[in-house]
């Protein structure tokens, strides 16, 4: 990986701690918001039979990990290709 000027690799290194920043903040939402602070109000509403605030604590925050394990690969290979650093 070599980057071209300084500044692009600045640049580069700021909008990865951006992307990390942003998709772990849907992690804790989603792990610690709908799983644990908001359950009461999520168990109002009925997703495939479950409450939903318990289907977000067993099922739906693992299945948005999954997600956003993809979303960060997919990005990441994006901003390489951009700063001209892919590995291909």
């Amino acid at each position: 990986m070599a980057f071209k000027t300084k500044e692009d690799q600045v640049a580069y290194w700021k909008e990865n701690v951006r992307l990390m920043l942003i998709l772990l903040a849907i992690w804790f939402v989603v792990s610690y918001g709908f799983g644990i602070l908001l359950v009461e109000p999520l168990n109002a509403i009925k997703f495939f039979g479950f409450k939903l605030g318990f289907w977000f604590a067993q099922q739906g925050s693992i299945y948005t990990f999954v997600v956003l394990i993809f979303v960060y690969v997919s990005l990441m290979n994006k901003l390489d290709r951009k700063y001209h650093v892919h590995e291909d």
